[in-house]
């Protein structure tokens, strides 16, 4: 035997005691871990106004203007260019430097993402070294007794379709953040518009449901994965022995 074929026999070897040893162990420690996550009061919120946070960016205090037209006086409010370098009255105020430094992210939604996102990546990981291993037992394409194979087949779809989910509620988390930041920009070019302050609260907690669904799903998914592996181990190790029994 060549150096080059016990090096991947050894490695072989290697990812099946580790991918059996996540499939087996790993996937329903996490489980657990992640259904405690879901009972815990952070994720039991019932009034949604406990996420709200806070826009420190205070509503410029309107001018008055008098303009004179046929001997007639007419007031008509505007506001002034608070925070520019600027001088006179202006139609939106147009910020250069925060009154109070740096605006905040909402702090409760931080900390949640920030324990969920390793949540991610870990399903990520362990998917990819499942996958790989179920992809390395898939034999050579031969005529007849492919049942096996198929199954195999189907196990390694539904991993790199969990991967897919998984690697897209880390985009979902990037777009709460640029589109939150693009509306506190417009407050602060335009604080008297109110409806602006209310999208950012709806983002927050539309972000809070999503991450809840998220650690409920990333739970689901580990499920299914144990009990769907588990339940054809014998066929996905061995897809060309004589047994022909159904998928489960």
């Amino acid at each position: 035997m060549s150096n080059v074929l016990k090096v991947a026999v050894y490695t072989n070897r290697g990812l099946q005691n580790i991918a059996e040893n996540l499939v087996a162990s790993f996937f329903p420690q996490k489980l657990l871990e992640l259904d405690s996550l879901l009972k815990e009061p952070i994720l039991h919120i019932h009034d949604l106004k406990e996420i709200h946070s806070e826009i420190d960016l205070t509503v410029p205090d309107p001018v008055l203007l008098t303009n004179s037209h046929d001997g007639v006086e007419v007031v008509r409010p505007t506001y002034s260019c608070r925070g520019s370098f600027e001088h006179g009255p202006c139609e939106s105020t147009k910020v250069f430097v925060m009154p109070g430094g740096m605006l905040k992210s909402n702090g409760q939604l931080v900390d949640l993402i920030e324990r969920v996102k390793p949540e991610i990546r870990t399903l990520i990981e362990k998917c990819n070294t499942v996958k790989m291993w179920v992809q390395l037992l898939i034999p050579r394409i031969e005529d007849g007794n492919n049942f096996g194979v198929s199954i195999q087949e189907e196990t390694v779809a539904e991993l790199r379709t969990v991967e897919g989910e998984a690697a897209s509620y880390l985009d979902q988390i990037s777009r709460y953040y640029i589109t939150r930041a693009k509306l506190v920009s417009k407050i602060a070019k335009y604080p008297h518009v109110e409806d602006y302050r209310r999208t950012v609260t709806e983002i927050d907690e539309k972000e809070y449901i999503s991450l809840k669904i998220i650690v409920s799903e990333l739970r689901n998914q580990y499920v299914t994965l144990h009990d769907m592996i588990l339940k054809n181990i014998e066929k996905i190790k061995r897809p060309r022995s004589s047994n022909t029994d159904a998928l489960y």
